[in-house]
């Protein structure tokens, strides 16, 4: 498939099967690994894509000795790579049931680790200045704590871009046992925490490499979290607006620094 791409969306399944050497059954089962309905639809999105999407340069990983020009560029070219293939991934479906389930909460707890706890705790300091009674604990323990006073009536947002952390986990497992509807936000692909999950939602998963710290994942994170809020305060923009003016208002009245 990666070798002759433009070939495989011109191929039955029966096809490439025989092409590839393997069975029918393979290839419908990769194609739901990826979280497509079968190969049908992994043939429809791949010919879109082909049509749609101009050759880019390669995500880059970080070489010894780069000079700070080449740098400035790499870093771009892969935040913007990570950013446009997040947003061709996305499922609105998806994204509006996440939204409503968000509009709708009694209260939000949020869990995540080291990087993907920094965009937990980003997302609920946006949640909390649009009057939404949300929680993100860095400690592990206290997110389970946290989640096992969760109900029905309220939801937990979990983020992990390999899914497979075992803290965030344990913590949405846990929310989800007592009955709190689950949400996930992890890099496209079958793990356990969108499998755990009421609802899935997916960054992208092009970041290969050293990956130190986390750099374009990261990015794709933030991006989903900047689109549901923005999707949350738009749909109830009357409500929301105000209490963001009076959110900046508040803290400009009295932080305390001073010669502002």
């Amino acid at each position: 498939m990666l070798e002759h791409a433009p070939e495989v969306i011109h191929l039955s399944i029966t096809e490439l099967a025989e092409r590839s050497g393997a069975s029918t059954a393979t290839v419908s089962r990769f194609c739901r690994s990826f979280l497509f309905k079968g190969y049908a639809d992994f043939r429809m999105k791949l010919s879109a894509e082909l049509v749609q999407v101009p050759a880019k340069p390669s995500y880059q990983d970080i070489v010894a000795g780069n000079s700070l020009h080449s740098i400035v560029q790499a870093i771009e070219t892969n935040h913007l790579r990570s950013i446009s293939d997040t947003t061709r991934q996305l499922d609105l479906t998806e994204l509006q049931r996440a939204v409503d389930a968000l509009q709708q909460a009694r209260r939000i707890d949020l869990y995540g680790m080291a990087t993907s706890g920094i965009v937990a705790l980003d997302f609920q300091q946006k949640l909390v200045r649009i009057g939404k009674m949300a929680h993100y604990w860095p400690d592990s323990h206290m997110q389970i704590t946290s989640a096992s006073s969760l109900t029905g009536q309220d939801v937990a947002f979990a983020v992990s871009y390999s899914g497979e952390t075992p803290e965030t986990n344990d913590a949405l497992q846990c929310a989800k046992e007592r009955g709190a509807l689950t949400i996930s936000l992890t890099k496209f692909g079958m793990n356990r925490l969108s499998q755990t999950s009421d609802i899935r939602l997916f960054a992208s998963s092009l970041e290969e490499g050293m990956r130190r710290g986390d750099m374009a994942s990261r990015i794709a994170l933030l991006h989903v979290v900047d689109i549901l809020f923005t999707a949350l305060v738009s749909e109830q923009f009357d409500a929301y607006v105000p209490l963001l003016e009076q959110s900046f208002q508040q803290v400009k009245k009295y932080r305390k620094e001073k010669g502002r």
